[in-house]
């Protein structure tokens, strides 16, 4: 147990941000939390409230971050990283993912701090090589609507690895593949909570194009627990964290049906522009560097996941 650690969590109120805040707790570090709230949440963290280990600061890391005393890791998670979040939100998406992660370099270079960043999939497009290695440089369009997020992230990668060599800062990058778990918001435009709301509610789940597009889903405590390990390696690479177990989107509406206990019908929808056909990593070096690989079965997350939206809707939060 490390009592003296402190972490910053930019993006601490959201989906991950606020489980990797729980983790860093549980490991006894001093947790700084900021998130300006746009797609973030507090009520991801009001269970912390009270907690003397843990801070919540409401900052826009786009501007400049200012805070006192010691700093030991900077976790770079703000940013919109759902299709509606930035579809909705392009210049902000573009904004966190350049300006932002230059602040919270920045922060890390002056304490002297390690710093994580929160990379994506999405780095790899629309893919032509599968699964996909981190040597593998993507198919982006980059003037597509789905290309703000892609390039924010690209460019953020980039920014990380300058500020290694010109700077020597000890930076991390996580590419994480799909993820899933409780706090995903109900109407953030993927497909878990998509499907999960849906079938709960007894609505027709909507899935689009024909289904056949693949997915890999993580959940979150599998992903928390791989990204504490690059946390704590020598590795400056990016690095896949993600669960390579495939399956096609419609296999995976099916599979939230049976398990929500639901009669919904699948409904089909055009498939969005730059919709990726495959995404599954290829997580040999998670496995060989970090020694690390999923755990939870798809079965027990979905179970934990849909008892969460049970609990919202019993609520009449969706």
């Amino acid at each position: 147990m490390d009592t003296n650690t402190v972490s910053v969590v930019t993006g601490g109120a959201g989906f991950l941000g606020s489980h990797l805040c729980d983790r860093l707790l549980a490991d006894g570090h001093s947790v700084i939390a900021m998130d300006n709230l746009i797609t973030g949440n507090v009520a991801n963290i009001e269970h912390l409230a009270g907690n003397r280990s843990f801070r919540f600061i409401h900052h826009d890391v786009t501007e400049y971050i200012f805070l006192p005393g010691r700093v030991d890791y900077v976790f770079h998670f703000a940013s919109p990283a759902s299709p509606i979040d930035y579809l909705e939100l392009p210049i902000q998406t573009l904004k966190v993912g350049a300006l932002g992660t230059h602040k919270a370099l920045g922060l890390a270079r002056a304490k002297k701090s390690r710093f994580l960043l929160a990379s994506t999939s999405e780095v790899y497009g629309d893919p032509l090589v599968h699964p996909q290695p981190e040597s593998y440089w993507g198919n982006v369009n980059p003037i597509g609507p789905r290309g703000v997020y892609d390039e924010a992230k690209r460019f953020a990668e980039a920014m990380t690895m300058a500020y290694h060599r010109a700077h020597g800062v000890d930076t991390k990058i996580v590419r994480i593949f799909n993820t899933y778990g409780p706090r995903m918001r109900p109407r953030d435009g993927r497909v878990v909570p998509a499907f999960i709301t849906e079938a709960l509610k007894g609505e027709p789940i909507t899935v689009f194009g024909d289904g056949r597009q693949t997915r890999s889903f993580c959940y979150v405590s599998d992903l928390v627990e791989g990204i504490v390990r690059l946390s704590r390696s020598d590795l400056h690479e990016p690095v896949n964290i993600g669960n390579p177990r495939e399956m096609s989107v419609l296999d995976f509406a099916l599979k939230i049906a049976a398990a929500c206990g639901s009669g919904s019908a699948v409904i089909h929808k055009p498939l969005p522009v730059d919709d990726p056909k495959v995404r599954q990593p290829d997580i040999a070096q998670a496995r060989a560097r970090l020694q690390w690989e999923p755990r939870v079965t798809l079965e027990e997350g979905l179970s934990r996941t849909i008892d969460y939206f049970r609990s919202l809707l019993a609520k009449g939060a969706i």
